[in-house]
């Protein structure tokens, strides 16, 4: 990738930057206010070096690395939890409701990890603690509840515990992601921000890749899920080996006003939420409504390919038509689960090149991908019905808004950040990412909600196409505002 020049980000955030109150693009690229800006960050984190070292971007992407661990992590449990719970002897409509645990928890676990990490003290940083610490619990808590059905013989007893782990899994894997965008928006320079921002969706893409290749080394994944989940909880620790072992974070010396107290990370988010400029409200409305339509796809594209379009059936007997054809639905889910991510890849490497060679506006490239995904959603909830390879290419063409909402608003959320930072103003960029990632929750949240009331009305078959009917609807709020 070329050097990213100064005058580039212009090109990057034109208006939606020049429009936030205080943001004056030409005094936080001057040189002179740069360098009062670093000396006020240096004597924040460190009385020994009065600037930051400089990371490439390949430096950068390698400190990225463990979100494709991550990835695959919320790629493999996204579409596997309901029919695991249904494995385990949930009814579908139970089993899409225990989905709003993911929501739920990251809804609060997200802005109070993420104060937390913007102002812990620790001698190993802010970021690398919590990232190791959700790192080990999500080991604990992955297993136990992969491992439901093979601890209990009775039916109740798996699920009674399944559950409750499933929840606390939420938990620990919001609490290893969390960081992971903060850190690498600590190291970067200002201009390297939106470009290292697309750069985990690049990440994420292989990650997606990596994770349907997954899903194909059984038929049916969900009988064998304490293997496949020790397998990537075993890829996240290598991921996160190589990012300790780059980044090299400096101590944040703790200011004599700073918060001690248990209720500091909580008062922090009320104030980082009253603080925030106007193009974040508007971001993280515009993310709630585009999350309605993604989580559709990301949990329950599964069971559309084998229940509604192969017509298959979990629970049917071992070598029946219904059980192969639910084995041959998985398996088309998973092949167009990779041809979407290689996909991915491409619409991520593309919206790269318009943000660093055209002026467009962010949000002109972003409504696209919206559109495109309240396109396909009407296709796949309206048109497709058993037609299996136009199920696959309505499937690819789906990830165009997630692509789109991992790279543009938490790109202008760094951008925005880093130059409140060269102004020399107290920054919460991880507290602020997580905040937007809120917003995601709560379109996840709605989305759940939604599927799991059409679902008491109808078998699951019909019900999935009536839920992407609803998300293909949610972008037209978008287009009247």
């Amino acid at each position: 990738m070329p050097a990213v020049k100064a005058d580039d980000i212009t090109a990057v955030v034109p208006d939606e930057i020049g429009a936030v109150e205080g943001a004056d693009e030409e005094s936080a690229l001057s040189p002179g206010k740069g360098q009062a800006a670093r000396k006020h960050a240096a004597a924040i984190e460190s009385a020994d070096s009065d600037e930051k070292e400089f990371y490439p971007l390949w430096k950068l992407t390698l400190v990225a690395l463990p979100q494709l661990g991550v990835q695959v992590m919320w790629c493999f449990i996204g579409p596997n939890a309901a029919p695991y719970m249904g494995h385990l002897g949930v009814g579908p409509s139970l089993a899409t409701l225990n989905n709003v645990a993911g929501p739920i928890t990251g809804f609060f676990t997200g802005p109070i990890i993420g104060a937390w990490s913007d102002r812990l003290t620790s001698k190993w940083g802010r970021r690398r603690p919590i990232i190791l610490g959700g790192l080990i619990s999500t080991w604990v808590a992955g297993l136990l509840f992969s491992a439901s059905e093979h601890l209990f013989a009775d039916t109740a007893a798996k699920i009674g515990f399944a559950v409750p782990m499933y929840w606390v899994m939420d938990v620990t894997i919001n609490i290893l992601q969390t960081p992971h965008r903060a850190l690498v928006s600590d190291l970067a320079t200002v201009e390297q921000q939106v470009p290292m921002q697309v750069v985990f969706v690049v990440i994420m893409s292989i990650g997606n890749f990596l994770g349907y290749s997954i899903m194909q080394i059984y038929a049916i994944p969900v009988e064998h899920m304490l293997k496949l989940m020790a397998m990537i909880c075993a890829l996240n620790t290598l991921c996160i080996g190589v990012q300790f072992a780059v980044a090299k974070e400096v101590p944040l010396k703790r200011a004599e006003s700073a918060g001690k107290g248990c209720c500091a990370p909580v008062l922090s988010v009320v104030s980082s939420i009253r603080g925030m400029p106007c193009l974040l409200y508007h971001l993280a409305f515009v993310q709630c409504l585009v999350w309605i339509g993604n989580t559709a796809w990301t949990y329950y594209s599964s069971q559309w390919f084998a229940d509604s379009v192969y017509e298959g059936d979990q629970h049917a007997a071992d070598g029946s038509e219904a059980k192969l054809a639910y084995g041959e639905g998985m398996h088309a889910f998973s092949m167009g689960g990779q041809y979407r991510s290689g996909f991915q890849l491409l619409a991520a490497l593309s919206i790269i090149v318009l943000l660093l060679q055209t002026r467009l506006r962010p949000r002109l490239i972003y409504a696209p991908c919206i559109f495109i995904g309240a396109i396909v959603s009407f296709l796949a909830g309206y048109v497709v019905g058993h037609n299996a390879a136009f199920a696959i290419i309505v499937f690819v063409f789906s990830i165009m808004p997630e692509t789109g909402s991992f790279a543009i608003p938490f790109g202008l959320v760094a951008t925005l950040n880093k130059r409140a930072e060269q102004e020399g103003k107290q920054v919460s960029t991880a507290l602020q990412m997580a905040l937007l990632n809120c917003c995601v929750t709560v379109g996840q949240q709605v989305c759940h909600v939604v599927t799991a009331t059409i679902e008491t009305s109808l078998p699951l078959h019909a019900a999935l196409p009536v839920a992407f009917l609803f998300a293909a609807a949610v972008p037209c709020l978008l287009g009247r505002g």
